[in-house]
């Protein structure tokens, strides 16, 4: 059988693990295929790396020229972002060339408009590393869920972020001290908005989303809420309680439609999800039929995500012969199937609630904050009063029963209009994870 062809585009952290388990399980890949696959031409920044990485594979200088070899049968985008590389894609698919790609903002932004461009000219689009990295996450959404109803997924899907909330937990450090920490052991860009403000990880449960309910990717439609503000007295007053917080990215089809949010949250420090550390990741998905399922491992770094590149090359092998009828669907469901729906905005959300209130230390403030809550329909589950702080004042910790998130916001307003309320309310949402 013929030798499989790839074009390679980026030699960065994941490029370059990709030629590396090219190059080291290359005989194990050929066993499995029945053919051989090598990287026949590449395209980086720089010359010498593609040398150093690619010594076999012609070296190509523009991408949009690399797209259109006769000698390229797949294209591995590894570029990132949505400039250069949404363009490089679209023309590798007009060429008929099949795609994998680990560029999670690309689908997630544009994915609608390259499937469609995709199936337009019968071509496979794969993209496991695209989400927690070498975890087989889309592969089990796509084929080993497949007779079931998904119900929901919740995730631990940025490395970054969630090593900082395991070493404030862990040190009792402050965000800023452990951010710098994380910069400085490569976990955490220059930059690390993307990551800590939760734009990765909305990213990631935006094309879970899709797959799991056969819609369109909306990134547009998920709620972004980061961990920048959250206080190490949070984290400390959550394990009190028996909670851990983590940054999750959470879809949930409801009565309501459907949920797609990423933001810290409250989990019961006995469920396996509160106890996935550092850098790691993990996503939970519920099911009609096989309950819940729980997926753990690397979700970066550059021989786990190579590992997914290269699951994705093999995968098109395997088909690249076969009628469009018999691949698996981009979205898992039919195109034909793939239907709009409508996504439930977060003051229709139903949640339980953990509320910091810092406040006077005098007679009457809880009973004031009681029935502006219970004025608003939020019932409280439980209440504690930490140590009295300077200037007489107090900090309050309040656990709500389930509620629309719209009722708590307006009991916080209610509350922080009063002169004993001395800051901005902490509001932390809590899951169960139940459905």
């Amino acid at each position: 059988m013929q030798t499989i062809n790839i074009g390679l585009l980026g030699l960065g952290t994941v490029g370059s693990g990709v030629a590396q388990v090219l190059r080291d399980n290359g005989a194990e890949i050929a066993r499995r295929l029945g053919r051989e696959v090598r990287i026949s031409a590449v395209c980086d920044s720089r010359a010498e790396r593609a040398a150093q990485w690619c010594p076999q594979a012609t070296f190509v200088a523009n991408p949009m020229e690399l797209v259109q070899r006769d000698d390229v049968d797949i294209v591995v985008e590894l570029f990132g972002g949505t400039g250069v590389a949404k363009d490089v894609v679209l023309k590798a698919i007009e060429s008929g060339k099949h795609i994998v790609t680990a560029n999670k903002k690309l689908l997630a932004e544009y994915g609608n408009e390259i499937f469609a461009l995709a199936g337009k000219h019968n071509v496979m689009v794969q993209f496991e590393a695209s989400v927690a990295g070498g975890i087989p996450v889309i592969k089990a959404l796509r084929e080993g869920l497949a007779a079931n109803k998904i119900q929901s997924i919740a995730g631990i899907i940025n490395g970054t972020s969630n090593f900082i909330l395991t070493e404030m937990r862990e040190k009792g450090s402050t965000f800023k001290d452990v951010l710098a920490e994380a910069q400085k052991l490569g976990y955490a860009e220059a930059d690390p908005t993307f990551d800590i403000e939760g734009h990765d990880a909305g990213h990631k449960i935006t094309i879970m989303s899709a797959l799991a309910f056969g819609t369109p990717v909306n990134f547009g439609a998920c709620y972004l809420e980061g961990i920048s503000q959250l206080d190490s007295r949070d984290i400390k007053y959550a394990e009190e309680l028996g909670y851990r917080i983590k940054l999750l990215g959470i879809t949930r089809k409801t009565e309501k439609g459907i949920e797609l949010r990423v933001h810290p949250t409250l989990i019961p420090e006995s469920y396996l999800l509160a106890n996935v550390n550092g850098v790691m990741n993990a996503v939970r998905v519920n099911a009609d039929m096989v309950g819940e399922t729980l997926y753990y491992g690397a979700g970066a770094g550059s021989l786990p995500t190579a590992s997914a590149v290269v699951a994705d090359l093999v995968d098109i092998c395997r088909l690249i012969s076969a009628d469009r009828e018999n691949r698996v669907p981009y979205l898992a469901f039919q195109p034909s199937d793939v239907q709009q729906a409508n996504f439930v905005s977060m003051d229709e959300i139903s949640s339980s609630y953990y509320l910091r209130v810092r406040a006077d230390d005098q007679a009457g403030v809880l009973g004031t904050i009681a029935t502006l809550l219970a004025r608003e329909g939020v019932s409280i589950e439980a209440l504690i009063q930490k140590a009295v702080l300077d200037n007489h004042q107090a900090e309050i910790v309040i656990l709500t029963h389930h509620t629309i998130e719209k009722n708590v916001k307006n009991a916080i307003e209610a509350i922080e209009s009063q002169e004993c309320v001395r800051e901005p309310i902490i509001l932390i949402r809590m899951e169960s994870l139940n459905g």
